[in-house]
């Protein structure tokens, strides 16, 4: 093989061979217009920018090519302003922000910033050659090395209760309750993203940090430079895709269970809760709607419990609330989708639920399911997909998807399994890539179909690239314990970091097993856990009740006044009563690349005490958010509440109930404020500073929730569904500290002319020097704008002002 030698000083170009092995010497490297290429130590190497920032490393055997297109790339290379030199076989890459010292013999590459300090240096990597069904190609290995105390985050949804994951040794391979996004951030501002989807170990040491896939034609990876957690967040997202607006009605309270069995207890529930005058917004329908499970993921409400679909639907409609129903990955052989794909060798020979025809537990192997999962990367099967979709139940107004198992179930899974041939290759070689790949066909097909309704889709895997779908996913069917809720915050929080703004889970946890044989929702262990877990699920970006074993709806715990019943609805009504800061930031989120939930080291990551906190965060940049995570009232005791708990009844004489229990006691627990302002307490206003550690006396009705100072915080009207009313007089608490700017920001709340520029902006500004309030003009207009309305403006010490705005400047002195 020959290697080209430029000399960009005197363009002397020479060929040199050596028996297929590469000569490397000083100034051996070509640069372009995007970045840089030479060869070292029997490999090529190529460094490219995709901003200024944003730098792509492709490593590859000597004498191999790399050509590939990124599932979740969706950014091209860019002509960046840098300079190139070379001194004592190391190439110095000098952007305005970095320096990347690259080493020409071993291809080690070293990041630093102008001044000298370290973010990240590459150490060995390696290339084994791999037998891929076939192909011949390589299992990969890159290894980095971190400082000592620097923690990271990030890696998707991870059930293992770590804020940062420093010393964490995981499979990536996607299951159930595990979303894997190869991705990590670090507290000093940078971000690595490994650009591959077969399983892929993660292992952090002392000594290294490394990712090592079982395939890949070559090392791939970015490493983005964001100064801070939100620039790496940003990044991310101009790298691999931004996140669309979501309905104002999706960040409305949610109820559902597994599953209503008729359309009528369906409309029943939604009925209740308009009599009860409890705020919901989303209702939804879980599997078997088609029927039995030779018919599964029929997309269509072939069961006769569901005799009319269309005015079961549009009941819905007319109680103002909207119908999300269950979609899967797979489907039964007497399905027409079943027919279609298998004729055209679309379907996966591998095991998925549910594997009995049978609807019992365990499965009755004697009459196997034959559903199979189908050939997400093909785009026709995407097509075939969506067309029984749209045909199925869109064109009936189902408003939303859950599309459940979309990792997808790979039940008594074998190795062969992965040989299974894809039409991008073997299931090995983008096994983790299938849930971005499945919901983006959903996604792309209704932008496609109609702009009169946005995307929303509920799902339970992710991968690098999924927020570009209007996707919100959930950790999965995890079961109910207080082990269980502790691990979502950081699970959500390190998602969030990977640049998957919204997540959710199941509120109360999925499997409620022996919970249900000793009271299920009048049992006060239960009772306890499902209001702590609602209430952390009131700051999340969906707020979602759902499970198996217990019902959920807030009139399965008593009555109003009850203690139970009472703590629900004042959360949920708290929810509706953030609405205009909720869709506020989520603007921020689309636009600005912000994030909803916020680590505290995102926001103060000079706070070390903030760098492996893992049960407190903002929600937005205003709320500091600590769910009470532990057992108060009730034994905190491990119960069986797995699936096989579930359905068996095994250890039934076993009391897992309790009595007596007043819930009206003051607890106290502590909480973490973070050094840098001062905190205002969100029920009493009472005034803290930062850096410190108090204790706040809750009972079961309150959590500990504070307000950065220097915050505004719009609040709007009591309503039962999310567009109820109009947001003509909202509340507007300023709580002073510091200089702040807020946007109210709103649109069409469900259409995508918001992309067109229809929408509008409020900008409200405190001045703390002058104690003033600015509320600058109004920017945009869009179809049924509010002309004029009032804002009655609230500081924490109870002096309340009002005042009119018809889209002017306004000053209000709040002295």
């Amino acid at each position: 093989m020959g290697f080209t030698k430029i000399n960009t000083k005197t363009s002397i170009i020479t060929v040199i061979m050596f028996s297929g092995m590469v000569n490397v010497s000083a100034q051996a490297y070509q640069k372009t217009d995007s970045g840089l290429k030479f060869s070292a130590d029997h490999m090529n190497v190529e460094v490219k920018f995709y901003g200024e920032n944003t730098i792509r490393v492709i490593k590859y055997p000597a004498g191999k090519s790399f050509v590939k297109n990124s599932l979740s790339v969706i950014k091209q290379e860019q002509k960046i302003k840098f300079s190139v030199s070379e001194k004592n076989n190391v190439i110095s890459l000098k952007t305005n922000d970095l320096l990347l010292s690259i080493n020409t013999k071993n291809g080690v590459i070293t990041y630093t910033l102008p001044s000298g300090k370290e973010l990240l240096k590459e150490t060995a990597n390696d290339f084994k050659p791999f037998n891929d069904a076939g192909t011949q190609t390589y299992s990969i290995r890159q290894d980095f090395q971190l400082e000592k105390d620097e923690p990271i985050y990030g890696l998707g949804i991870l059930q293992n209760e770590k804020m940062s994951q420093r010393n964490t040794d995981v499979k990536m391979i996607q299951n159930n309750t595990w979303d894997f996004v190869p991705f990590f951030q670090s507290v000093k501002g940078y971000g690595v993203f490994w650009d591959n989807y077969s399983p892929t170990q993660f292992t952090d040491t002392p000594q290294k940090t490394s990712f090592s896939s079982e395939v890949g034609d070559g090392i791939d990876y970015y490493f983005i430079y964001g100064k801070n957690a939100d620039g790496v967040v940003a990044g991310m997202r101009d790298l691999t895709g931004n996140v669309p607006m979501l309905p104002l009605w999706t960040y409305g309270y949610w109820q559902s269970k597994e599953r209503y069995k008729s359309q009528d207890e369906l409309t029943d529930v939604v009925k209740k809760y308009r009599d009860l005058k409890v705020p919901l917004d989303g209702i939804i329908q879980d599997w078997q709607y088609w029927g039995n499970n030779y018919q599964w993921n029929a997309m269509d409400f072939i069961s006769p419990d569901f005799p009319d679909a269309k005015k079961m639907i549009q009941d819905i409609h007319d109680m103002n609330a909207h119908l999300s129903v269950s979609i899967w990955s797979s489907f039964g052989p007497m399905t027409r989708q079943y027919h279609e794909m298998d004729s055209k060798g679309m379907l996966f020979n591998i095991s998925t639920w549910p594997e009995s025809g049978r609807d019992v537990w365990p499965p009755d192997m004697n009459y196997p399911s034959g559903v199979r999962v189908y050939d997400a990367y093909n785009p026709e099967a995407r097509n075939i997909y969506w067309k029984y979709l749209n045909k199925g139940v869109f064109s009936l107004g189902v408003d939303s998807w859950w599309m459940d198992s979309t990792e997808p179930d790979h039940l008594s899974q074998k190795a062969e399994d992965l040989d299974t041939k894809t039409y991008l290759g073997s299931f090995r070689k983008v096994r983790n890539a299938y849930p971005l790949m499945t919901v983006g066909g959903v996604y792309d097909h209704q932008r496609e179909t109609t702009s009169d309704r946005r995307v929303f889709i509920l799902t339970r895997s992710a991968f690098a690239g999924q927020q570009r779908y209007a996707a919100n996913t959930w950790s999965g069917d995890v079961n109910s314990s207080w082990e269980t809720l502790r691990k979502q915050v950081p699970a959500g929080l390190n998602f969030s970091l990977t640049g998957n703004p919204n997540f959710n889970s199941d509120i109360g946890g999925f499997f409620a097993g022996t919970y249900k044989r000793n009271g299920g929702s009048k049992n006060p262990m239960f009772q306890e856990l499902y209001v702590r877990w609602l209430q952390y699920g009131t700051f999340t970006p969906m707020m979602r009740s759902h499970g198996t074993d217990v019902a959920r709806e807030i009139y399965q715990f008593g009555n109003k006044g009850d203690i139970v019943y009472d703590a629900i609805e004042k959360f949920i009504r708290l929810r509706y009563s953030m609405l205009p800061y909720i869709y506020s930031v989520s603007h921020d989120v689309s636009k600005n690349g912000s994030s909803f939930m916020r680590a505290l080291s995102m926001d103060f990551p000079s706070d070390k005490k903030t760098w492996d906190m893992n049960n407190e965060y903002l929600f937005g940049k205003s709320l500091l958010v600590a769910p009470v995570l532990n057992a108060q009232y009730t034994p905190e005791k491990a119960v069986k509440t797995d699936e096989n708990e579930g359905w068996n009844k095994t250890d039934s004489n076993k009391d897992n109930s309790v009595s007596n229990i007043d819930f009206t006691q003051n607890k106290s627990v502590k909480v973490y404020l973070p050094d840098g302002t001062d905190w205002f307490d969100f029920w009493t206003n009472e005034k803290y500073s930062g850096g410190k550690e108090i204790q706040k006396s809750v009972n079961l009705q309150t959590i500990p929730l504070y307000v950065k100072a220097g915050s505004i915080i719009p609040l709007g009207p009591d309503v039962q569904y999310a567009t109820e009313k109009k947001w003509d007089h909202l509340t507007i608490k300023v709580y002073p500290g510091s200089d702040t700017d807020f946007i109210v920001y709103e649109d069409e709340f469900d259409n995508y002319n918001y992309e067109k520029g229809f929408y509008t902006e409020i900008p409200f500004h405190w001045n703390e020097k002058s104690k003033t309030l600015t509320i600058a003009a109004r920017k945009g207009k869009y179809k049924g704008m509010i002309e004029t309305r009032s804002f009655n403006l609230i500081l924490p010490d109870g002096r309340q002002k009002s005042v009119d705005y018809a889209g002017k400047k306004i000053n209000i002195s709040l002295k």
